[in-house]
Parts: structure tokens; sequence; C-alpha cells
């Protein structure tokens, strides 16, 4: 049998007892009775096997008459129903796999939001820190502010940032002195607000 599990068990005896008919196992002008034979042969009761006979019935494959079994009349339609069944059973498998495949997506779709979530959670807590960490200027220009001690510079209020570090001739300074001086060639490492590097660059290069 081609149908489905879930169909009904009666439809199920119904098609297969059709396919039999499209396959001439069973030939037009044959009698099928519901209480004898179907009952029995498929192990199910004689209310079963007679919704079977009606089903066929209704599709004008067999002709039911009563106390005499149903006698098979079309081939053609046995075919027709076949064909309507197969196409119904394709429809539910396509309609089984576009729920599969949405519940998939949806599981998918949820992760993705997570996703999004813990990386909108990081960046508000990166640029929360955003603050805290340094911006890096090498000195790569030349500058009339070189060789001046942070002091003279008066640096913090020229500049409104913190100089955390100053990197120079490849050994890093930490928390630099008042003393301190700036070389072409080092690179300064400093907090502050995002417009920092513009504020550093504009007081030790003019621009």
């Amino acid at each position: 049998m081609t149908t489905a599990t879930k169909q009904p068990r009666y439809r199920q005896i119904a098609l297969d007892i059709a396919e039999n008919i499209a396959h001439n196992q069973i030939k037009v002008g044959d009698k099928i009775h519901a209480r004898s034979k179907l009952a029995t042969k498929y192990g199910v009761s004689a209310e079963t096997a007679h919704r079977a006979i009606n089903v066929l019935a209704d599709m004008g494959i067999v002709q039911s008459q009563h106390g005499t079994g149903a006698t098979i009349i079309s081939q053609e339609k046995a075919i027709d129903f076949i064909e309507v069944e197969q196409a119904s059973s394709n429809l539910k498998t396509i309609k089984n796999d576009m729920v599969d495949t949405i519940a998939v997506q949806q599981q998918e779709l949820d992760r993705l939001s997570n996703l999004l979530k813990t990386f909108l959670e990081k960046t508000q807590n990166y640029q929360q820190a955003g603050p805290l960490l340094p911006f890096e200027l090498p000195l790569n220009e030349d500058s009339d502010k070189y060789g001046l001690s942070l002091h003279d510079l008066n640096f913090w209020h020229q500049t409104g940032v913190t100089l955390v570090g100053i990197d120079h001739d490849d050994k890093l300074i930490i928390s630099p002195g008042p003393y301190m001086t700036f070389e072409k060639g080092d690179t300064i490492y400093f907090v502050g607000p995002e417009d920092s590097v513009a504020k550093v660059s504009q007081f030790l290069f003019n621009h």
C-alpha cells in the first residue's frame, strides 16, 4: 500500500483495493464482501470494512448492493482515485516539509536573535568602557613641542587628555612623569573623549 500511515484505516483499505483493481488483481465484475472478506483480510471490524466500500462507491469504483456485497464497475476510476490520493499524499508531505523547515528557520532566527542581543550587550559594555581604552598616536611629523617637558607643555590643560604611556626607543614608559619629553619617532598613548586624537594632533602638529 502507498498510503500514509496517518490516514484513517478505512481509507487505507479503500486505496489498497483500488490498487488491486488497477493491477487487475481484482477485475471489473468481481464482487467483494465487506463482512466476510475485507474484515477478515485486513483484520478490522465490519463497520470499518463497510466504510472502505463506501469510499469506493462514492468514487464510482464499485456499486454497492445491500446483502450482495459490492461489484467492481470501473478500473479507470480506481486509477484516478489512486492518482488523487498520491497527489494528496505528496501535498501533505510538502506541507510537513514546509512546517519542519519553518520550525528550523525559527530556531535559527531565535539563535540569531540571541547572538544579536549578546553582541549589542557586549558592544554597549565596550562603549561604556571606551573612555578607559587608550588612543595611540605615532609622532612621525616635525613639531616644535619636541624636547619640552610635559610640565612645560602643560599637556593635560592644553589637550584635555591624560597621557598613560610613551613608547620611546622600543621601551614603553607607563605613566610618564611631568619632566618626560616627546621626541620624534615616539608613540604616545592617552585616554580621553572621542576627539582626543584630533586635539592632541592639533596641539603637537598645529593641524
